[in-house]
C-alpha cells in the first residue's frame, strides 16, 4: 500500500494534485487506520495504471463503494481464474470489462 507521501514523491505531484488523481477515478484509495492509502499494484511507474479508471467507473455504476471496488480488484475471481487487478496489469482489459457485468444490482 502507498500513502499520499508515497505517490507524492513517486509522481512529483502535489498532494492536492493526488486527491484530485483519487477523485477523479485515476486511483482508488482506502483509509486503514485513518491513513489513505493506494494499492501499490494501482501504480504502473510513475503513473496510475491506465486501464483501471474505466473498471473503477464500471465498478461504481454498479452500484459498488470506493471500498467494494477496491476489494474486488484485488479478491480473487473466478471467472478470471485470478485477481482482476493481475488481469488489468497483464493487459486483460477486455476480460476484467466483461466479468463486471454481471456485478450490476
Amino acid at each position: 500500500m502507498l500513502t499520499i507521501p508515497d505517490l507524492v514523491e513517486r509522481f512529483q505531484l502535489p498532494p492536492g494534485k493526488l486527491h484530485r488523481l483519487i477523485e477523479d477515478h485515476h486511483l482508488a484509495a482506502v483509509r486503514i487506520d485513518g491513513v489513505v492509502q493506494v494499492p501499490a499494484m494501482f501504480v504502473q511507474d510513475d503513473h496510475p495504471l491506465p486501464p483501471l479508471r474505466g473498471t473503477l467507473l464500471v465498478l461504481l455504476d454498479a452500484g459498488f463503494s470506493n471500498d467494494e471496488a477496491v476489494s474486488w480488484l484485488l479478491s480473487d475471481n473466478d471467472e478470471l481464474g485470478e485477481r482482476p487487478i493481475d488481469s488489468l496489469v497483464a493487459g486483460r482489459k477486455s476480460a476484467v470489462r466483461r466479468a463486471t457485468q454481471s456485478l450490476a444490482f
